[in-house]
């Protein structure tokens, strides 16, 4: 198949265009400005978005089967600027169907955001939940969401909307914006300090997915023999909650068996009537799909400090 990533030099694109190429699938890899090939992913072919040119966005959608709306604005920078939150995560997710639907595509896979459901995640989510975010990353991704499903519904193309929970994983590539993620940021914060250092108490619980679990099965979705529930909205996620605690301690365990030296913990001291209400986050769909229920958490973090490593060393000699 030939497979259409926008963002495709992002976090989430880069990986699974790297997936997708790996699983035999022809890449495309879409981007705001004008790049070459990339030489982390040999063989990808690269278009640029403008998302204000309606033939152009066509244009590369044309002989497409999939197209998989990775690009996006992350939480900070929707925060600092609501309106180029909604322009980028909504109205170009809108352009970007309408395109895809005019040149043929057969499916389109747009990548939201758990956090459409609340702030802070809690109690039990699944599908069905009302979506009662008003963070302005929150409101984007449903606006982009809408688009899609509203696409499905008038018959145009078949949309499915996946609802990530917090991923983890090394990324394709250096420049890749991947640290702002609680379980990459610590991870660097390992291998550059030698300390892991919480700004909270880390008792607040999420749903913590690999970036590998995450690849495989938007490759899933992608395939020409999976019939989606049209139209259709995925949870995301590992289906078992931790702590933010948790997943420090499993850092540290982790990089003491990869890069043998144990870093310095710290944190912020719970306060006496800290509270934090549990979270189930579940997926009715991911259950029909037959995917692997192969653990990647010690895989992905053991990768991602391989990752740090080898920058920070890169770093070091390019300013010596």
């Amino acid at each position: 198949m030939r497979v259409l990533i926008t963002g495709g030099f992002g976090y989430i694109g880069g990986r699974l265009a790297g997936h997708l190429q790996n699983a035999g699938h022809q890449i495309i890899l879409g981007s705001r400005s004008s790049r070459n090939s990339p030489t982390w992913l040999p063989g990808a072919e690269v278009v640029q978005t403008d998302w204000n040119d309606t033939c152009a966005l066509e244009q590369i959608c044309t002989g497409v089967d999939v197209v998989i709306q990775a690009a996006g604005i992350n939480a900070q920078d929707c925060a600092t600027d609501p309106l180029a939150a909604l322009e980028i995560n909504g109205l170009a997710t809108a352009r970007m169907i309408a395109a895809a639907s005019r040149s043929r595509v057969k499916r389109f896979i747009y990548l939201s955001t758990a956090h459409v459901y609340a702030s802070p995640l809690a109690g039990t989510i699944t599908e069905v939940t009302c979506p009662r975010n008003l963070h302005p990353y929150a409101t984007s991704h449903l606006a982009g969401e809408n688009a899609a499903l509203g696409a499905c519904l008038r018959g145009e193309i078949e949309s499915v909307v996946l609802r990530l929970s917090n991923s983890f994983g090394a990324p394709a590539h250096r420049d890749a914006n991947c640290w702002m993620l609680l379980v990459n940021d610590l991870c660097r914060q390992a291998v550059e300090s030698g300390k892991v250092v919480l700004s909270s108490s880390g008792l607040q619980q999420r749903d913590f997915i690999p970036l590998a679990k995450v690849c495989r099965v938007v490759e899933r979705l992608s395939s020409c023999d999976f019939t989606p529930q049209l139209p259709d909205i995925v949870n995301v996620g590992s289906g078992v909650s931790k702590s933010v605690l948790e997943m420090a301690e499993l850092v540290r365990r982790r990089c003491r068996l990869t890069l043998g030296f144990d870093p310095e913990f710290r944190r912020k001291e719970p306060g006496a009537d800290e509270v934090h209400e549990a979270l189930v986050f579940r997926s009715t769909r991911l259950q029909t799909l037959d995917e692997s229920m192969s653990d990647d958490t010690n895989a992905e973090i053991d990768g991602l400090l391989l990752f740090c490593r080898a920058s920070s060393n890169r770093n070091s000699g390019d300013s010596a």
